[in-house]
């Protein structure tokens, strides 16, 4: 992305992305340091991911700090999700660092501590012992060996291998068939949410939820800072997905544990089922994981991921995100630049509209989701630069966001929380600017930001949706149509 320089500061300032899925990309030891964020950020990167499973606080601290400076720098609000670890099953230790497990033979989970063999290892859960079934699987080391129980009480799960295969020290444990009776948060998360919120990061990922109630101690603890992101990871979740929408602000596609605990043929319908479900409840949804897997080490992906990456933009996804890709591998800037390039092409096809809106997303019997969906109408029908949202909380935009506009939304808030909350939300471009006090300072201010923005020029058409009373949340009841003039674009500057 080209620099230009701002009408107001001459600070530095970043021209529209000319697309509307977000792309998040997760920091680490490849990406960390202020001038490859910089480099990410101009690529293409909306938003970003901090992983709470690796690293130091202090590493994050200092993460967060660059963030927020390049926020400054080019005077665009960007969004920080904070990724909690979550409970991890994981087999105890044996006696030689690891064991084989023979292919049909017999291996036991036990509660005995003694370093293990290639017969049995320690499984230091005991909420898990009297929970199994006969039939049900474990599988370890991320689904590389697949056990299937058969017999378990509460001293022993007696298992024959179905995979076996190399089995060493502390490797996780998975288990698809059963609801485990423990927290979503362990005292790890609690630590590191604590330290999230106390950053001011946007969005905290609450990883392995299998119930709506997993959600409630994290918003607890959040206490209305920042927004909630169920990470979608297990099928015990699936059974209750509205639910877990319902509870959240947001829902994460996480492909990686889902994939492990589910038949690969079973992961792409369901993938689709979880991004209109939470489509039609208006909120931003995240398809994550291996992505653009090759480009850890290669600079160009394969096709396949090419058309992955492009099938969750067809979905209508609201953001794609990149894992190892930039936090770990060999061309982060290259991945963030194809991923970018992918998305642009998509949205090109004269075909996109009509595949993303093929899920019917009908208004709600509200005002404001009846006007949402006129905007809609109307930039179909009429040539549209963009729309203009003024909003406090956001929830206008999600709404607008929610029918899949033909063009962009300019988002108008008063609250930089909100506007950096917005970097995960499809078409959404936020900025952070004074609150509006009449009509005519809502069609002036609309006009100015869109022509400031790269949103319209002389003789554009914008459309503005608001509340009246202005500044009270809740209120959206008017729709605008817009001209913008010469005139305008001369006292502008432009």
């Amino acid at each position: 992305m080209a620099k230009t320089p701002s009408s107001r500061s001459g600070a530095p300032k970043l021209d529209p992305r000319g697309r509307k899925v977000k792309i998040l990309a997760t920091v680490g030891p490849a990406s960390r340091s202020p001038e490859m964020l910089a480099r990410l950020f101009k690529a293409g990167v909306d938003a970003f991911r901090v992983n709470m499973s690796h690293g130091e606080h202090a590493d994050h601290a200092d993460t967060i700090k660059a963030i927020r400076d390049l926020e400054k720098e080019y005077m665009r609000p960007i969004a920080i999700l904070a990724d909690l670890q979550g409970p991890k099953l994981r087999v105890g230790k044996f006696k030689d660092g690891e064991a084989v497990i023979r292919h049909s033979g017999h291996f036991t989970l036990d509660r005995d501590p003694t370093p293990g063999d290639e017969t049995r290892v320690q499984l230091p859960h005991p909420e898990l012992f009297g929970l199994l079934e006969k039939g049900q699987r474990l599988l370890i080391n991320d689904g590389k060996i697949r056990l299937k129980v058969i017999s378990a009480d509460e001293n022993a799960i007696k298992c024959s291998a179905e995979v076996g295969g190399v089995i060493s020290d502390r490797k996780g444990v998975n288990v698809p068939d059963a609801e485990i009776p423990i927290p979503a948060l362990t005292e790890k998360d609690r630590k590191d949410l604590a330290f999230a919120v106390q950053q001011g990061v946007d969005w905290i990922g609450l990883s392995f939820v299998q119930r709506p109630e997993d959600l409630a101690e994290a918003r607890k603890l959040m206490g209305g800072r920042g927004s909630l992101c169920a990470k979608i990871e297990k099928p015990m979740a699936v059974r209750r997905l509205d639910e877990i929408i319902e509870m959240s602000d947001g829902i994460m596609v996480a492909r990686g544990d889902l994939g492990v605990e589910l038949e690969p043929q079973e992961v792409p319908p369901l993938q689709k089922r979880i991004v209109n479900a939470t489509r039609l409840k208006g909120k931003p949804v995240i398809v994550a994981t291996q992505m653009l897997e090759s480009m850890i080490e290669s600079p160009a992906p394969t096709r396949a991921e090419v058309s992955d990456v492009a099938n969750a933009v067809y979905d209508g996804a609201d953001c794609v995100m990149l894992s190892a890709e930039t936090a770990a591998g060999d061309w982060p800037e290259e991945a963030v630049t194809i991923m970018h390039r992918i998305a642009r092409q998509v949205e090109d096809d004269e075909s996109y509209l009509d595949r993303v809106r093929f899920l019917d997303t009908p208004p709600d019997a509200t005002t404001a989701d009846a006007l949402a969906h006129a905007c809609m109408t109307v930039a179909d029908t009429v040539s549209i630069s963009a729309i203009t949202v003024f909003t406090g909380s956001g929830s206008t935009a999600r709404r607008v966001a929610r029918e899949r506009p033909s063009v962009p939304m300019l988002v108008l808030t008063p609250s930089m929380k909100t506007a950096r909350r917005l970097g995960l939300l499809w078409g959404a471009h936020a900025v952070a600017t004074k609150d509006i006090g009449s009509f005519e300072e809502m069609i002036a201010k609309g006009k100015r930001m869109a022509l400031r923005h790269g949103f319209g020029q002389a003789g554009s058409k914008l459309i503005a949706l608001a509340g009246v009373p202005f500044g009270t949340p809740g209120s959206t009841n008017l729709m605008h149509v817009v001209n913008v003039s010469g005139d305008e674009l001369e006292k502008h500057g432009g």
